[in-house]
């Protein structure tokens, strides 16, 4: 009796079937095994690291609303109907340069379904735009009221507040190195960046070229470029390429000139993986800007040509309609002077201007 358990373990060992749930048990294990080894955290012999990181981090990236953004954009076109008793019919315009046929913008794009309200200027002058001309606190209450004001007269499409800010000036003196310009120090530029936040805004550095250049100017800039919330403004006024000084004569860039910054532009958000930047282009003469045709708009940079001139109302409508909406880009803008107009009659409203073909989605106030 002392050797039936023996016995007993001995038949189980001969038993076929006793080694089948122990040999399952392995075949799993081992399975578990090779499928941790294949998963992309431990592809330590099959990959090398870089693989892996991307692997880990990949994820699938929003896409823009392809038919929001067409929607948008015919809203904004503003084309006159029969029946239309806008601005836009009594100035008999075609209806057919608005919406422009242009690229898609990536996602993110803060156009065209937001408006942009900036105040325009430079801190060390309180003649050179509303900007500079208050103290701080002063200045950011005006420009939330303007917010507002837009706001009320549009309640579909929200406004976004912005300073532009003159960070290259035209001077009338050559400088030391003859280039009839002043770059504006950092720390200038850091004050202006540091109001916006205070009202959720975003920031227009622009520049005012003298006898210097796109090429050498925008470069500079990338510091403040590749922060999100920081975008680009060329004043052609002030570029001076035919070699007089700045406010003699009114300047002029080409086609060529607006590129290179959009592809420049385009270059910042592609290595540092932003949304797209915003390009304002200052246009108020035919001569101001040559070959408009062939600019290009980009998916990481969108253009606007605003209308920078002041006076009476009709002027301002009359150059809107010549050197804007007949020679289309992408999107317009609108400049408000708050001396020079009002000067020469009342400034132009928030409903007048949305009453325009296009309706502008950047409004400037100097």
């Amino acid at each position: 009796m002392q050797n039936q358990p023996k016995l007993r373990l001995k038949s189980l060992l001969k038993n076929p079937y006793f080694w089948l749930i122990p040999c399952l048990l392995i075949l799993v294990l081992e399975g578990v095994v090779y499928f941790k080894l294949m998963t992309p955290g431990h592809l330590r012999f099959k990959q090398n690291p870089a693989e892996v990181k991307s692997a880990q981090t990949q994820v699938p990236q929003p896409r823009l609303d392809f038919a929001a953004y067409d929607k948008k954009l015919n809203e904004i076109a503003n084309n006159p109907t029969p029946a239309s008793t806008s601005a836009s019919s009594t100035l008999n315009l075609a209806p057919n340069l608005w919406p422009v046929k242009t690229v898609y913008p990536n996602y993110g794009a803060l156009l065209p379904f937001n408006r942009i309200v900036a105040y325009y200027g430079n801190l060390y002058s309180t003649n050179m735009g509303v900007l500079g001309e208050y103290p701080e606190n002063q200045m950011l209450d005006k420009l939330s009221a303007e917010v507002a004001k837009w706001q009320a007269a549009d309640p579909a499409t929200p406004v976004i507040p912005a300073l532009h800010y003159i960070a290259v000036v035209a001077q009338g003196g050559a400088g030391k190195d003859g280039m009839y310009r002043a770059r504006m120090p950092d720390s200038e530029i850091d004050k202006v960046l540091a109001m916006a936040a205070k009202v959720n805004g975003i920031v227009f550095l622009d520049i005012q070229l003298g006898q210097s250049s796109v090429q050498t100017e925008v470069p500079l800039l990338k510091k403040y470029l590749m922060l999100p919330q920081v975008h680009l403004g060329i004043d052609p006024e002030f570029a001076m390429t035919s070699g007089q000084r700045p406010g003699t004569a009114i300047g002029t860039l080409d086609a060529n000139d607006i590129n290179f910054a959009a592809n420049y532009l385009a270059t910042v958000v592609q290595e540092n993986n932003l949304p797209p930047k915003i390009l304002v282009i200052h246009r108020f003469t035919q001569a101001m800007v040559t070959n408009y045709q062939k600019i290009t708009p980009l998916p990481e940079v969108q253009i606007v040509m605003d209308m920078d001139g002041f006076g009476r109302q009709a002027n301002k409508l009359n150059t809107y309609k010549q050197f804007i909406y007949k020679q289309p880009v992408q999107f317009t803008g609108f400049k408000l002077f708050y001396k020079n107009d009002v000067i020469n009659g009342q400034m132009l409203t928030p409903q007048q201007i949305l009453n325009l073909t296009p309706i502008p989605v950047y409004i400037q106030y100097q």
